[in-house]
């Protein structure tokens, strides 16, 4: 296990690393997860396995520091995450980010593009959820106020959130994964999507083949971002199916830049 400190009050940021070759391999998990028990597997697949592989907790979640009086924005998130990767000395790293990850590593190439010369973005958060259609995930856990969450909110999300997510939710601090879900729900200025669309670095999307064609494709495809369908998944993909995800991540990883 690898740490490094990422705030002024000395809040520690902690990673499982893998050896290998540059450029480093950098992956996010998503909100209430965590990289080394979502991540693995597929870090070690022959398809991906050879490369320096940082599977790295965002503050607030799995085995790094939990920090009550931190904001836990998408920015705060990427900045703290840019600290970590310049204490580990990468550089132009490749950035694969699932869900609430994937938005952070948007963040973090628009902000810090020095760290990223590619993103694999894993049925990730691109546009802000309005509050009256929220229904589960982050918009659930941000319809509570942070005192109704940490009051009562969290045992009802626990219990919707069922074994699987709430193994690794379960070591998220309670104001981390409220304010985190509550940033996540209302997005950036300009919006993830909108930042996914400047960026001059490759970029891949991969969804569920299930949950039918990606808002907004053809913008993305215009702008040079792969939109990749992936079968026999849910939101999960790496989890659900990891060589069809080994797969689909290898070929963005290796891909000439069409931007």
């Amino acid at each position: 296990m690898r740490d490094a400190v990422v705030t002024p009050g000395g809040d520690r940021m902690r990673w499982v690393e893998l050896p290998g070759q540059e450029p480093s391999r950098v992956y996010v998990h998503g909100l209430g997860a965590s990289s080394p028990a979502y991540f693995t597997e597929s870090a070690v697949n022959p398809l991906l396995a050879g490369r320096r592989s940082l599977l790295v907790d965002l503050l607030g979640h799995g085995i790094s520091d939990r920090p009550a009086g931190f904001r836990y924005t998408l920015e705060d998130h990427a900045d703290a995450l840019a600290a970590a990767l310049t204490s580990a000395g990468v550089t132009g790293g490749e950035v694969v980010g699932h869900s609430m990850g994937g938005s952070v590593a948007i963040v973090l190439a628009a902000r810090h593009p020095h760290l990223v010369s590619r993103l694999v973005l894993v049925d990730a958060n691109l546009d802000p959820v309005p509050a009256a259609t929220a229904t589960g995930g982050s918009g659930h856990i941000a319809s509570f106020t942070e005192e109704e969450f940490l009051d009562h909110g969290w045992q009802e999300v626990r219990d919707q959130a069922g074994p699987h997510w709430w193994a690794t939710m379960r070591l998220t601090g309670r104001e981390a994964l409220h304010r985190s879900a509550t940033h996540l729900a209302r997005g950036t200025v300009p919006t993830m999507r909108e930042l996914l669309l400047d960026l001059k670095i490759p970029r891949t999307f991969l969804l569920p083949e299930v949950d039918g064609p990606l808002p907004g494709t053809d913008a993305l495809t215009e702008a040079g971002v792969r939109v990749v369908a992936i079968p026999d998944c849910g939101h999960n993909i790496m989890l659900d199916n990891p060589e069809g995800f080994a797969r689909a991540t290898a070929t963005a990883l290796t891909e000439p830049d069409r931007g």
